[in-house]
């Protein structure tokens, strides 16, 4: 792939990212609306009906959850404290051992942990390793992943601190549970792996009760509230819940043991995951660009995440979006502009002659520095508006000039990467074969 000098407009976001005198605040960050009987109401006559249904069953089963846990133990009896938080994800759960060592005591022993810690809903909380004790009765699904910056009127302030997170994708969750699951399973044949494999279905049958009618995931489910009902880009959540349901739709090696029904109802989650991708690309005066990192469930349109993640397009997940919807087989024409536009996008938007440098110990932390020759570089988040860089701070206030955030704000955020480098690389090849519709 041959990169483009940046545009006119990209010299001026450059010049405003070097500390020039015309950095400024140029907004404040708005929070991201929760799902409502209320705004569902002011949907289409048409709409309504399947998202009060799917509102009425996120509120039964958060209900059906809580009453699950309080049951566990007798009255009066306290419960035990939460998991330690810890490194979860693939850390916890690695997917890339070969296979006979998911039939090895250790490996049994994490699919173990995981099904004790499986909600009723069938998912699973984030940031917990999976190789120490099963869970007690009583003790909480999740660690403590309240915020320790929360702010007034925080966006990351939980509705209830002690029901947080409670079955979410973030943080690679769930879904690693799942695979991992599968892995032990298609080690075990027979009764000795039924448990593994009755938790798999479970949390299969999770990811459909959680899937939005457009298609979309939300973080976290049942329901949260503010961002966390939001379409989820961030953390792959949407592509990865769609190329799991895809495994289990073909029904091979590991997925072999999912029922026919079940695998049908996968196969079509998946494509509503495709229809919701297209359906959230962003659009801009006529043109396609890219994707943000949430998207409001009821009208598709970019939202904000935590104080400092403005509803703006995002570099990170859009290339994310393009690999995903480059493996996929047989593209529809739709996809084929999709992509070929979202690929245009982040080429044209490349910032060159630029370095983010420094780190969380260094004098003065992170800060974009000119560096001859550096590049290509893409800011995390690009205003729809000016197609220029955008940066957030806790307190909500959103800025022309990375370094002009707060030191903890440089130091604790990826707010510049690489990844659409490889989405264009994979582009390069990929749109030989898949020329645009004429």
């Amino acid at each position: 792939m041959t990169f483009r000098p940046f545009p006119a407009t990209l010299v001026l976001g450059v010049v405003l990212l070097c500390g020039a005198s015309h950095a400024a605040v140029i907004g404040t960050n708005t929070p991201a609306q929760a799902i409502t009987a209320a705004r569902i109401d002011a949907l289409p006559v048409q709409e309504r009906a399947v998202w009060k249904a799917y509102l009425t069953r996120s509120e039964r089963q958060n209900l059906a959850d809580r009453a699950a846990l309080a049951a566990e133990l007798k009255p009066g009896q306290p419960a035990p404290p939460p998991p330690a938080e810890g490194p979860g994800g693939r850390k916890a759960m690695p997917l890339d051992r070969d296979a006979a060592w998911y039939a090895t005591p250790e490996a049994r022993h994490i699919a173990d942990v995981i099904v004790s810690f499986q909600t009723p809903a069938g998912g699973w909380s984030k940031n917990q390793p999976r190789t120490g004790a099963l869970r007690q009765p009583g003790q909480p699904y999740a660690a403590d992943n309240v915020s320790k910056h929360l702010g007034e009127g925080d966006f990351d302030t939980p509705r209830d601190p002690r029901w947080n997170y409670v079955g979410t994708l973030d943080n690679d969750a769930t879904i690693t549970e799942l695979r991992f699951l599968a892995r032990v399973a298609g080690q075990t044949p027979g009764p000795a792996g039924e448990a593994w494999r009755a938790s798999f279905l479970r949390g299969v049958r999770y990811l459909l009760a959680a899937q939005f009618p457009n298609g979309g995931w939300p973080q976290v489910w049942p329901l949260e509230g503010g961002y966390h009902d939001a379409i989820t880009y961030n953390d792959d959540a949407v592509t990865e819940a769609a190329e799991l349901l895809t495994d289990v739709a073909n029904g091979q090696g590991d997925y072999a043991f999912a029922p026919a029904d079940l695998r049908r109802q996968a196969a079509s989650a998946a494509d509503r995951a495709v229809a919701c991708v297209l359906a959230t690309q962003v659009v801009v005066d006529g043109k396609r660009t890219i994707w943000a990192q949430q998207h409001d469930a009821l009208t598709l349109k970019p939202v904000a995440g935590r104080n400092f993640e403005p509803a703006e397009l995002s570099t990170e997940e859009s290339a994310d979006l393009l690999l995903y919807l480059m493996s996929l087989p047989n593209p529809s024409p739709d996809l084929v502009a999709a992509v070929r536009a979202g690929a245009d996008y982040l080429a044209a938007h490349a910032l060159y002659n630029q370095a983010w440098t420094g780190g969380r110990d260094t004098e003065g932390g992170r800060r974009l520095t000119p560096k001859p020759g550096a590049g290509p570089l893409w800011a995390r988040y690009y205003a729809r508006a000016t197609n220029t860089p955008v940066f957030g701070d806790r307190d909500k206030t959103l800025h022309d000039d990375v370094n002009e955030l707060s030191l903890e704000r440089r130091n604790g955020y990826a707010w510049f990467n690489t990844s659409p480098k490889k989405a264009l690389d994979a582009y390069a090849v990929w749109k030989k074969a898949h020329p645009a519709a004429r």
